[in-house]
């Protein structure tokens, strides 16, 4: 909210806001932009008593929750950002991957339980295991691109992902069945 702020433009932060339609329709008014994540919705009902309303961000990719058709009869610009979360989601992807390889969430769950099975969980490394990424756009290719640091044969499922496209990210390009078969560790991200 600081980057508005920095820039003169006045931000009520209500993060809660969103889940309560009432609340929300009946202040909407006031405002000439509206930030929602998923779980906001922006029907037809809340766009018709958005009088001010010129602007709706959603922080995240899809636009699912809003009413483009309402939104646009009225002028409403819709807007996303596909790349903001980009780098965060890839990285989690990885982070459970991590987590998945080193049974973190059973050797956890154990430690919690009052046992110390530190024989138990071993885990496996990821460097020399075989990554399968089914969707290759942004963020499976970053996916891919961790991985490939990591020293992981990274193979890949996507239609739309070319042979030179594979060959530039450094994947084998694969048929989705040969990955099942192949994978030690499967990502999706379509």
């Amino acid at each position: 909210m600081q980057i508005f702020r920095d820039r003169g433009v006045e931000v009520d932060f209500m993060p809660k806001l969103g889940k309560d339609k009432e609340k929300l329709q009946e202040i909407i008014g006031q405002y000439d932009g509206l930030a929602i994540r998923s779980a906001t919705k922006v029907t037809e009902k809340l766009i018709e008593a958005a009088t001010n309303l010129k602007v709706v961000g959603r922080a995240g990719i899809g636009v699912d929750n809003v009413d483009i058709p309402a939104a646009s009869r009225k002028g409403i610009i819709v807007m996303n950002t596909p790349f903001g979360n980009s780098i965060t989601t890839a990285e989690h992807a990885i982070a459970l991957m991590f987590a998945v390889a080193r049974q973190i969430p059973e050797a956890n769950a154990s430690t919690h339980a009052g046992k110390w099975e530190k024989n138990r969980f071993m885990g496996v490394e990821l460097t020399g295991k075989v990554l399968g990424v089914i969707g290759c756009g942004n963020i499976g290719s970053i996916v891919a691109s961790r991985g490939i640091g990591l020293k992981m044969h990274v193979i890949a499922f996507d239609p739309f992902l070319s042979p030179e496209r594979a060959v530039e990210m450094g994947v084998e390009k694969v048929e989705l069945d040969d990955l099942f078969a192949r994978a030690d560790f499967i990502t999706l991200h379509t």
